[in-house]
């Protein structure tokens, strides 16, 4: 496990490297996901028929979420790309932030990023979480033309479990605004230690030139204090449902 945990971190800092540079070449200070269409959404918490163990997903609930989607390269529309979905949640106390990117669904595509050329396709957190039943991957396959079925399932199973709907609403401009899931996960749905080291360095820079005021794209303002209120931004609002029960 150690020897993971150190590959994974190396990996990690190759990654960020990379990222940066890519960015560098490109011109743009967010190299990754640059543009994308916010949304105002409702989430509807179902549960989960087999209990996971983690709350917010094992219970029942309804909330007002904020959503990003957009092309991971920002390549023009007649060219496949890898789409990303964000999803912003309210928790007592804080938030949850999830990140879903398209990929197959079966017990290897999961893990494998896709190219696609319409976002309407199957997504998932490519990477697994650790909660109270073992690993498993969540996932979000397109309902309808404006929605999306969450669920999970174990690493290395082929069935899904459906816990929750996602309907976008209203669209906004593309505000200043990140999305952080090493940060902002639930409770009992944690990052294993070598997924944190893979992930973090990249996500430290981009901390960093948040703190700094230093835009993520060319023309954005500067952030103050929590990005996801941002100027233009759909505020992430409680309901009186949202409690699991």
């Amino acid at each position: 496990m150690r020897a993971l945990e150190t590959s994974a971190a190396g990996a990690g800092r190759v990654l960020a490297t990379l990222t940066t540079t890519f960015g560098a070449v490109r011109g743009i200070a967010k190299p990754l996901h640059p543009r994308g269409t916010v949304y105002s959404g409702v989430l509807v918490r179902t549960g989960s028929d087999v209990p996971t163990g983690v709350p917010w997903i094992d219970g029942t609930g309804e909330d007002s979420v904020v959503v990003r989607r957009s092309r991971s390269v920002g390549l023009p529309p007649a060219l496949p790309d890898v789409f990303g979905l964000a999803l912003r949640c309210p928790l007592d106390g804080g938030q949850v932030d999830l990140l879903f990117a398209t990929t197959g669904l079966g017990r290897v595509g999961r893990h494998v990023l896709l190219p696609r050329i319409h976002p309407a396709r199957p997504m998932s957190t490519l990477l697994p979480y650790r909660t109270p039943v073992g690993p498993i991957v969540l996932g979000a396959r397109p309902a309808g033309p404006d929605g999306h079925t969450l669920a999970w399932a174990k690493v290395g199973t082929t069935t899904w479990h459906a816990f929750a709907h996602l309907d976008l609403q209203s669209a906004a401009d593309d505000p200043l605004i990140s999305f952080d899931p090493v940060l902002h996960a639930a409770p009992g749905l944690e990052q294993y230690p070598w997924v944190l080291r893979l992930r973090e360095p990249a996500y430290a820079w981009a901390r960093a030139r948040r703190s700094a005021g230093r835009p993520d794209r060319p023309g954005s303002r500067p952030s103050s204090g929590d990005d996801s209120t941002a100027a233009g931004a759909p505020r992430v609002r409680r309901t009186a449902a949202s409690r699991s029960r």
